[in-house]
């Protein structure tokens, strides 16, 4: 039961907005390692921006229903790649649409799905699943060697981070390496972001907060 039953084309700057913001930024910092506690090899600065795209996304379909959060999700993935290609490279910009809006859509049918439930339950399903598709996707198409045809068709050098680096015992290539480590802190993030999620909830729309809370 969204909290809206109708919604104008004002209702979507806010959110459109801030999902551009959250994949403009996150493919800029996914780009520097996280140089700390010897995890420079297993995880990116991205991974603690992007899953904030998942928490706008389940409260745009709760809010106003899955329709809507669809519009967000095609609204910000235009925008957001045209922003992408401006402050990354081509390769990263359709490693992050790819990623985005099939992860997103994702999101908003895993949350459709399970809407009734206890508050949490539908928003931690939906950004789990989504987080793992989303990483698979971007990891592969713009870090992996497979994929290093898309920086020479646009004239730049390759990115790929095809070198093997060390991981528990064995040889891995470094984009799956920086893969396992982002999706491990995106499910960490999964976590977090039910705080916000359930304090907006709680204080917008009490009735369903308290309605979905016990149940099933």
């Amino acid at each position: 039961m969204p909290l809206k039953r109708a919604y104008t084309l004002s209702d979507f700057i806010l959110p459109v907005f801030a999902m551009c913001a959250i994949v403009a930024a996150s493919n800029i910092l996914v780009q520097y390692p996280f140089n700390h506690f010897g995890l420079g090899e297993i995880l990116t600065y991205g991974a603690f921006t992007y899953p904030i795209a998942f928490l706008v996304n389940d409260l745009a379909n709760r809010s106003f229903g899955p329709a809507f959060a669809r519009g967000v999700v095609y609204a910000g993935f235009t925008i957001a790649v045209i922003l992408s290609v401006w402050l990354a490279t081509p390769r990263i910009a359709i490693a992050s649409g790819t990623a985005f809006l099939t992860a997103q859509l994702l999101d908003i049918t895993v949350f459709n799905r399970l809407r009734q439930l206890t508050w949490w339950k539908a928003p931690f399903a939906s950004a789990i699943f989504g987080s793992l598709l989303d990483t698979l996707l971007f990891f592969s198409i713009a870090f992996a060697a497979r994929f290093a045809r898309i920086d020479a068709m646009t004239g730049h050098a390759d990115s790929s981070l095809a070198m093997l680096v060390p991981y528990f015992g064995r040889e891995i290539p470094l984009w799956m390496s920086l893969g396992f480590g982002d999706v491990m802190v995106k499910m960490f993030m999964a976590v977090v972001m039910l705080v916000p999620y359930g304090a907006i909830l709680a204080i917008f729309a009490p009735t369903i907060y308290l309605a979905n809370r016990n149940s099933r």
